[in-house]
């Protein structure tokens, strides 16, 4: 398999969305679109686990696409908290149909805020998986004023967490998938960037899906 990557612009509520589509010289199987970390806190799609996240869709037959949400990069408009960059990762999905096929399942992941958004995003879009790194469900840490409220989410959705995150602490993911009976894929002595373990959270994408045909 031959990967091409390739600049893409869409445009959003706040202007234009930057981005990087994973295209593979093999027919896509589906459409994955990831998304990032808290701006505010340096989160861009070219940070280790939204790239890794990507790379192991790519692999795994789909067309992905990576962006930054608005104010990062060279993406227009500012920072809200949540509800703009929701419609930024709306406005991508839309893009990704429209140019690949709207026919083609979907999947949605995103790392820490950019999972919060993609639960946000899954409401509305309704993909057929949803894959979830660190995500911020709760309370971030005291770094920033931000505080959080996910979604409940489908029961395929598969969400990875490091056991010692000092972001988003395991405890707040735990109850937030508690009511849900939702497992939860915990990675002893992990931290929230996963320093050392992105082979280890690839795997554990890659066999999610083994034998699913997507």
């Amino acid at each position: 398999m031959l990967v091409s990557l390739q600049k893409f612009s869409v445009a959003g509520t706040a202007g234009n969305i930057e981005g990087i589509a994973h295209i593979s010289d093999e027919a896509p199987r589906a459409i994955a679109v990831v998304a990032h970390p808290l701006p505010v806190m340096g989160g861009t799609m070219e940070n280790k686990v939204a790239t890794t996240l990507a790379k192991t869709f790519t692999e795994l037959g789909c067309v992905t696409l990576r962006f930054n949400f608005r104010g990062v990069g060279a993406s227009e408009g500012e920072f809200t908290g949540g509800d703009g960059e929701l419609q930024d990762m709306i406005a991508v999905v839309r893009y990704a149909q429209d140019h690949f096929g709207e026919d083609l399942p979907l999947i949605l992941s995103g790392f820490s805020f950019g999972g919060y958004i993609a639960t946000r995003a899954a409401n509305q879009l309704h993909p057929k998986h949803l894959v979830l790194a660190g995500p911020a469900v709760g309370r971030f840490a005291s770094t920033t004023e931000l505080k959080v409220v996910a979604p409940v989410v489908a029961p395929n959705t598969l969400v990875i967490h490091g056991e010692q995150d000092e972001v988003v602490a395991l405890g707040e993911v735990l109850d937030w998938a508690r009511p849900q009976h939702l497992p939860i894929v915990v990675l002893p002595e992990a931290g929230h960037y996963f320093h050392g373990r992105l082979a280890q959270l690839r795997k554990i994408v890659r066999k999610h899906f083994l034998g699913s045909g997507l």
